[in-house]
């Protein structure tokens, strides 16, 4: 008779499911396409890395800290539950390789350790993270830890997390490509991307997120692009990886099939800025890890960008007037100094070729088609502090790679010369535009001219270039200053016509 009755009680527990909810949004406008119990709030789980790592390329932005900026491993965070990277207390570890664990890996040790470096304590990362997610209007969020490991009152809404997942996607469009890698270094070990089986089986999928804990079940946030339409699909609750990505596919193309193939981006409005004051230096506080957290917090960190192994600093030729292939020939004598600056700065270990081209960006995965991968330099105030200056105007945020991202000299894509790229990086041009993705290269191309010809004063010294993806083909326009692209996107949108802005940096 006991035994049954410990049976009957135990019954529930082991048939229980988490609750579920969805929603569906066009990322472009934000409209909620789809909604189910969106705004019930339920536990995220490891959506919550989203904030974590979001707030960290805010301090990067504003000069709190640097991607190179060495974090002392602290007891709370080596000793998180796995998922984890595998860090020991006491040890040291880049900001920038704990941003890769924790968002292709998921790892709470490493999301831990983020919070601590730039809020001081997990209490003032979760305090800040609660003010920022307010300031996005995400109304029904109540964070308690950066991890997501089930606590009581750390809460969210599928409304909520597709919230957060539009401002990651437009608030630092140069970050986004990190939640699209299979895999990454993150520095003591190599890491796969735990939302990989659904990125390598949706067409156009490039993130977000995914999370998992008994009590939430299955989520993820994930964003997927189709020619000019791009849709945010969040589920909480599935079953099963596989019940989750199923549903999660279920529900983007329903917000592909309800999307128009138009319409103008209203990118979401940047949410007030709050820095965490840094806690008073104790017997125990890393000193460069205690310094960078006092930089004053409307520093903004100027940078300094190589695109290509630069072999020689010969001045570019004018662009020619036709139709034919455009190879870059050169770069300027700028370039050569800001490579010498970087390759006097502390280098990391070179990594693998397949790490480099995921971590590259699209303009200069493509802009050398001959060379090895992009050499990205670490921005002046971390090579040199005293040159800091504010720049409080600056967005989308820049991200910065170090002379360690170099590929190895003997790495030579495969893939054909595109047809355009930019000719030189002299003067701040190394922004570009992307006016949609489409089914071939001529309807790319055609576009693209369309488009040089509807604005031709703003786009004006811009250089057409074609990227082909899984989904299809990327029409961009590259070689523009950040102001110019600014603004060409600005008249574009105008017309009616979808367009965002692109960078050349990458965590």
């Amino acid at each position: 008779m006991i035994f049954v009755l410990c049976a009957g009680a135990l019954a529930p527990t082991v048939g229980k499911t988490a609750p579920y909810a969805a929603m569906v949004m066009d990322a472009r406008t934000g409209e909620v396409l789809h909604s189910r119990n969106a705004d019930t709030r339920l536990h995220p789980a490891s959506l919550t890395k989203m904030m974590t790592i979001y707030i960290a390329f805010q301090a990067i932005q504003r000069g709190e800290i640097s991607l190179d900026t060495e974090v002392t491993i602290t007891s709370a965070a080596s000793s998180e539950p796995p998922s984890k990277l595998g860090l020991r207390t006491g040890q040291t570890i880049r900001l920038r390789y704990l941003i890769r664990a924790a968002a292709v890996k998921s790892a709470n040790d490493a999301a831990t350790a983020i919070g601590i470096a730039i809020g001081g304590s997990e209490e003032a990362f979760a305090a800040r993270m609660n003010a920022t997610a307010q300031a996005m209007g995400m109304t029904s969020t109540t964070f308690r830890n950066m991890h997501g490991l089930t606590e009581s009152g750390h809460m969210s809404t599928a409304r909520d997390m597709s919230v957060l997942g539009r401002h990651i996607i437009y608030d630092y469009p140069q970050y986004y490509n990190l939640f699209s890698r299979r895999s990454a270094d993150a520095g003591i070990a190599q890491v796969n991307n735990t939302n990989r089986r659904f990125l390598d089986s949706y067409e156009g999928a490039d993130g977000i997120k995914t999370g998992f804990t008994n009590a939430a079940g299955y989520n993820l946030v994930a964003s997927a692009q189709r020619g000019q339409v791009r849709i945010i699909a969040t589920v909480f609750g599935g079953t099963s990886t596989a019940n989750r990505n199923a549903r999660v596919a279920e529900l983007l193309d329903m917000g592909f099939a309800r999307a128009p193939g138009r319409a103008t981006v209203r990118a979401p409005a940047l949410p007030a800025y709050r820095s965490t004051p840094a806690p008073a230096p104790t017997q125990t506080a890393e000193p460069e890890l205690v310094a960078g957290n006092q930089n004053p917090p409307t520093a903004v960190a100027r940078t300094i960008r190589v695109s290509g192994q630069v072999q020689s600093s010969i001045r570019p030729e004018a662009r020619p007037s036709g139709e034919e292939p455009v190879l870059v020939a050169a770069a300027t004598e700028a370039i050569d100094d800001a490579l010498a600056l970087a390759l006097a700065a502390p280098a990391e270990v070179a990594e693998t070729a397949t790490e480099v081209a995921e971590a590259a960006t699209d303009v200069i995965e493509e802009a050398l088609p001959e060379t090895a991968a992009a050499v990205q330099l670490a921005s002046a105030s971390e090579l040199a502090p005293a040159t800091i200056e504010t720049l409080p105007e600056v967005r989308p945020a820049e991200i910065i790679m170090t002379a360690a991202d170099i590929a190895p000299a003997n790495t030579v894509p495969t893939a054909e010369p595109e047809v355009v790229t930019r000719i030189s990086t002299s003067g701040g041009r190394h922004w570009g535009i992307n006016v949609g993705r489409y089914g071939s290269r001529y309807e790319a191309e055609r576009t693209l001219i369309q488009v040089a010809l509807s604005e031709p004063s703003a786009l004006d010294g811009a250089l057409r270039r074609i990227l082909q993806r899984s989904g299809g083909f990327d029409a961009n326009f590259m070689g523009l200053t950040r102001e110019g692209a600014d603004l060409a996107c600005r008249r574009l949108q105008a017309r009616g016509t979808t367009c965002f802005m692109i960078g050349t940096d990458e965590s």
